[in-house]
Formats: C-alpha cells, structure tokens, sequence
C-alpha cells in the first residue's frame, strides 16, 4: 500500500517520531522498518511503523503475505485528509484512518492491485492498515478510539 501525501512534511516532526521508535529499543521487521505492539480493543497487533516519506511511499507493496495480528502505522506530521492506494500491493487490506484524538474516521477495503485513492474522511495523523476484514472481525467501526495509540505517540513529548 501506498500513501498519498495531501500537503508537505515537515521534517522535525517525522524525526522525532523515529527518534523515539529506534531510541526504544523496539524490534524491526524484515522491511528494515521499527516495530511496536498496540492494544486495539482486546487484540494485540505488532505493527511497523513507516513515518518517513519513504517508508509511507512504499507501505506494504511487493509482499505476498501478512501474517495475523500484524499490520502497518502510518504516521504523518501533521493532519490532512491523506489517501491510501493499493498499487503493486498483493494483500487485500483494511485502513483505517485515524484523527489527532485517536478516534477512528473511518475503515476503507482496499483490493490488491488496485490504483483507486481510498480517503481520509476527515484530517487524520495515522492510518492502521491490517489484513482483510481484521477490523470487522474484531468488532472495530468507525468511531472507536485507540487509546494505546496515544501511548505509543505520548512517549514522544
């Protein structure tokens, strides 16, 4: 998956966030990109986190597998009605686009391979992509805050 950036970064921002992540000690996956837990709801998820420009762009394009339980953060300097695509992504993915009070705006299906821009309904500074139906599995809707996300991004204050 791909994001689409609506507006520019701003670097200090984006290098504090990875300051934080690499400066905790926290794994990296595969891709080379640091990895965290989340709490969402009552399931657990190991995530990536792609906050660079970079790692935005590419996301979780050229993989023929996600495991379960495991997903991608993207996280953006500062609020914007972003865009997600699924150009070369093989995995069919939900996002869900994810405002500065850790509420969900809303949860988009994407298809593998397919080049139509899924919306921010609203600003938001994240986006959790995770498998297919992951979020309706787990009886997550648009609405639902992410309180664990807070958490995560607070400790970089």
């Amino acid at each position: 998956m791909i994001s689409l950036l609506r507006g520019r970064s701003q670097p200090g921002l984006v290098g504090l966030v990875l300051l934080f992540v690499l400066g905790t000690g926290l794994a990296q996956a595969e891709s080379g990109l640091p990895t965290a837990e989340l709490q969402l709801g009552e399931q657990a998820l190991t995530i990536e986190i792609a906050a660079t420009d970079r790692s935005r762009r590419i996301g979780l394009m050229h993989r023929d597998h996600l495991p379960p339980d495991r997903g991608m953060l993207f996280i953006w300097p500062r609020p914007a009605q972003y865009g997600m695509w699924m150009q070369n992504t093989r995995i069919p993915l939900d996002v869900a686009f994810i405002d500065a009070d850790f509420t969900i705006a809303n949860i988009a299906s994407m298809t593998p391979h397919s080049t139509r821009i899924h919306d921010a309904k609203r600003p938001v500074l994240y986006a959790l992509e995770v498998n297919a139906g992951w979020f309706e599995e787990h009886g997550i809707a648009p609405g639902d805050t992410v309180p664990d996300l807070e958490r995560l991004v607070g400790e970089i204050d």
